[in-house]
C-alpha cells in the first residue's frame, strides 16, 4: 500500500503495527531531516501518529507543550500534533496554522482520531470494507488491500459531468469517501463520527477606507509568506503572468521561480511575462515549453495520479511545472486560493452587471430567459438566459459543463443523482443573508477550490515528490478577507480589487492589474486537428464509452466543435478525461470488453 504512493515520500518509509492496527508512512524530508521519521509514538507508546503536511506555527505550540511537561524526541512539526492532541484534544485543531491530514491511534482507547486542514489542501480518503477500516492520502493505496473491493461508483460520473470534478464526500470508487475540509473524525468499534471544527466567514466592515484594507493585506500576506517558508531545505516559487503567483514571487525572497507555457502563440504562453518580472525582482526564472506530444502523451499518467478524473486541462500544465521545479528543489510556493478568498474570478462580476435588469420582476425575467434559450447561443442572449434563473440555479461553481437534462441525454446509465444545485444548496443556505458575490465565493471556497484547484495542486506536486505550499490559504488571511467590503473585492474596475492594490506596491501595473485568465491551454485548438481529433474520436467509440454513453451524441459534440458550429472543447474534454481515467483504473474491464 505504501509502495503505491512512494512518489509522495521517496526519502523514507516506516511502519507500525499492533493487534488492532497497521500504519505505513512515506516521507518527503523537509523539517528535521534526520529525526522526523514517522509513525511517531508518544512518551509511553500509547499513541501513534501519521501526518501529511506542514504546521507553520509548530515552534510556538512546541514551547507551550514543553512548558506543560511534554517530552519531545524530535525537532519535527509532526510531534507537536501528537503531544498537542494529548494536551488539548480536538481544541488543538484551531490552534494550528498549516496544511494537514493526520491520524492518531490511541492504543488504550482502541480509537482512531483523524483531521483534515481548514481549506482541504491535503487529502484524506477512507473506506470501510470487509470489517477493515482503511485510510490514506491517495485511493490507489487501497487497491492493494485484500479487503478492498474495487467498483466504479456511477453516481459520481453523473455529478462529475456537471462540475468537471467529483464533488462532495463521495468518490468514483464505491464506498470510498473523502473527509471534507475542516472536519475531524473519531473511529471506534466500527463506528465513525465526523465533526466540522471551522468555517470561513464573511462579515463586511463598511466603515474602513481602501487604504486600511490594502495595508492589512500587505502585512498579513507578508506574515503568511514568512510562515510558509519554514523549511530545512530550499524553497522556490511558481510564476505565471497572473497577479497571484506574481505577488507570491515578489514577496517571498526565493532564489528560483518556475514557469511553463505552450508553443501555440502568446495567448497560450506566459513565459515572457514571468521572465520579465523575474528580472525585476530579481530572481532566476526556469521555464519549460510543453509540446502537444508531451501533453497528450502524459495525460493518462496524470489522471492516474489524480485518483479521480479531473477535467481541468490546466492540471497538465501544473504537472509539468511541478516536474520542472522538482529537478531543482523540494518545496515551492504557489498562488492558489487568492481568487476564492479575495474575489478573483471574472464570473463574480456577473451579478454587478446591468443591475437595472434585476429590478424586472423575476417571473418576467424567467420567461425572457426561456425564450432566449431556444435561440442560437450568443453572448447577449446568454446574459438573458442566465438572468432568467436564480443565482442558486445558474451558479454551481466556476465550471458548469452539462446541466442535469444534458447529462441524462448523453448517459446510458441515468441514476437517482440529485440535480447539481442540490449539492450546492447547503452552502447557499449558510450565507443566505449575504450578497450574490459573497454567496458565489462561499460556494467556490467549499466546493470548486477543494474539488478542482486543491486536488490538482496536491496530486500534481506529489506525483513529482514536490511539496506545494499555498500562502494565500491561511486562516489569518481568510479572517481578514472575510471583513473586506464587496466594493473592495469585486467592482466594475477589477476583481480582487484591494489585493491588487496591495500587489501594486511590489510590482508594476502590467502584472498587478492583469485581467484574470486562468491557465490557458490550447485544447480547443488541438481538438480541431486531425491527430488529436482522431485520438478523442477513438476514445468516444471505445467499448468503455459505449458502456456509459450514447456515443453518437459524443461524436456530435466533437464534430460540431471541429466544424466550428460550437465551442464544445470543455465538454468534450470532460468526457474524454473520464474515459482516460477509467482506462487507468479499470483496465481489466476495458480489455475484457474488447
Amino acid at each position: 500500500m505504501t509502495d503505491a504512493i512512494a512518489h509522495r515520500g521517496p526519502d523514507d518509509a516506516d511502519y507500525y503495527a499492533d493487534s488492532g492496527i497497521s500504519l505505513g508512512f512515506r516521507r518527503l524530508s523537509i523539517i528535521d531531516l534526520a529525526g522526523g521519521r514517522q509513525p511517531i509514538l508518544n512518551e509511553d507508546g500509547t499513541k501513534v501518529l501519521v501526518f501529511n503536511g506542514e504546521i507553520y506555527n509548530f515552534q510556538s505550540i512546541r514551547e507551550d507543550l514543553l512548558a506543560a511537561g511534554h517530552v519531545f524526541k524530535t525537532r519535527a512539526d509532526s510531534e507537536v500534533l501528537l503531544h498537542g492532541y494529548e494536551e488539548y484534544g480536538t481544541d488543538l485543531l484551531n490552534r494550528l496554522r498549516g496544511m494537514f491530514a493526520f491520524v492518531i491511534w490511541d492504543k488504550e482507547k482502541q480509537e482512531l482520531f483523524g483531521a483534515r486542514d481548514f481549506f482541504g489542501i491535503k487529502p484524506l480518503y477512507y473506506a470501510q470494507m470487509g470489517g477493515t477500516f482503511l485510510f490514506g492520502s491517495e485511493i490507489k493505496a487501497f487497491l492493494h488491500h485484500p479487503d478492498f473491493k474495487k467498483e466504479l461508483n456511477t453516481r459520481a460520473l453523473e455529478n462529475y459531468l456537471s462540475f468537471q470534478y467529483s464533488p462532495g464526500p463521495e468518490t468514483f470508487f464505491k464506498n470510498v469517501y473523502k473527509l471534507p475540509p475542516a472536519h475531524y473524525f473519531t473511529y471506534r468499534d466500527g463506528k465513525m463520527e465526523i465533526t466540522r471544527y471551522w468555517l470561513p466567514t464573511f462579515h463586511a466592515e463598511e466603515d474602513k477606507p481602501l487604504e486600511y484594507w490594502v495595508d492589512a493585506i500587505e502585512k498579513t500576506f507578508d506574515d503568511s509568506v514568512e510562515a510558509h517558508k519554514i523549511s530545512d531545505v530550499e524553497v522556490g516559487s511558481f510564476l505565471s503572468s497572473g497577479v497571484d503567483s506574481s505577488y507570491v514571487a515578489c514577496s517571498a525572497d526565493v532564489d528560483k521561480t518556475f514557469t511553463v507555457g505552450f508553443d501555440n502563440g502568446t495567448q497560450y504562453n506566459e513565459i515572457s511575462y514571468a521572465e520579465e518580472l523575474s528580472k525585476l525582482i530579481p530572481v532566476k526564472n526556469i521555464s519549460k515549453v510543453i509540446t502537444p506530444e508531451e501533453f497528450w502523451g502524459n495525460f493518462a499518467k496524470i489522471q492516474y495520479h489524480m485518483d479521480e478524473p479531473l477535467a481541468d486541462p490546466s492540471a497538465v500544465a501544473l504537472y509539468f511545472v511541478c516536474n520542472t521545479a522538482a529537478k531543482y528543489l523540494k518545496v515551492v510556493l504557489s498562488g492558489e486560493g487568492a481568487d476564492e478568498i479575495f474575489g478573483g474570478y471574472n464570473i463574480y462580476k456577473e451579478p454587478l452587471e446591468l443591475p437595472w435588469y434585476d429590478r424586472i420582476p423575476f417571473p418576467i425575467r424567467r420567461f425572457i430567459g426561456k425564450v432566449a434559450s431556444l435561440l442560437p447561443a450568443h453572448r447577449g442572449l446568454n446574459f438573458l438566459v442566465r438572468r432568467g434563473k436564480r443565482l442558486e440555479e445558474r451558479f454551481i461553481g466556476n465550471a458548469y459543463m452539462f446541466t442535469q437534462k444534458e447529462r441524462r441525454a448523453i448517459l446510458k446509465i441515468p441514476s437517482e443523482v440529485p440535480a447539481p444545485e442540490v449539492l450546492t444548496r447547503p452552502y447557499y443556505e449558510m450565507v443566505r443573508d449575504k450578497d450574490a458575490v459573497t454567496k458565489m465565493q462561499f460556494v467556490d471556497l467549499n466546493m470548486w477550490m477543494v474539488g478542482d484547484i486543491l486536488l490538482k495542486a496536491d496530486k500534481m506536486s506529489m506525483a513529482n515528490s514536490l511539496e506545494l505550499r499555498v500562502p494565500f490559504l491561511d486562516k489569518e488571511i481568510m479572517a481578514l478577507a472575510g471583513r473586506i467590503p464587496l466594493k473592495y473585492r469585486v467592482n466594475s474596475e477589477n476583481t480582487k480589487y484591494a489585493m491588487r492594490q496591495a500587489a501594486a506596491r511590489r510590482m508594476p501595473e502590467k502584472w498587478s492589474g492583469k485581467k484574470k485568465l486562468g491557465f490557458p491551454v490550447p485544447t480547443r485548438v488541438w481538438l480541431k486537428e486531425d491527430k488529436y481529433y482522431g485520438i478523442v474520436r477513438e476514445a468516444f467509440e471505445s467499448p468503455a464509452a459505449q458502456r456509459f454513453f450514447h456515443t453518437e451524441k459524443l461524436i456530435k459534440l466533437l464534430d460540431d466543435h471541429r466544424a466550428g458550429r460550437a465551442d464544445n472543447s470543455r465538454r468534450v474534454w470532460t468526457v474524454y478525461t473520464f474515459l482516460v481515467w477509467y482506462g487507468e483504473f479499470f483496465k481489466e474491464e476495458t480489455t475484457h470488453a474488447n
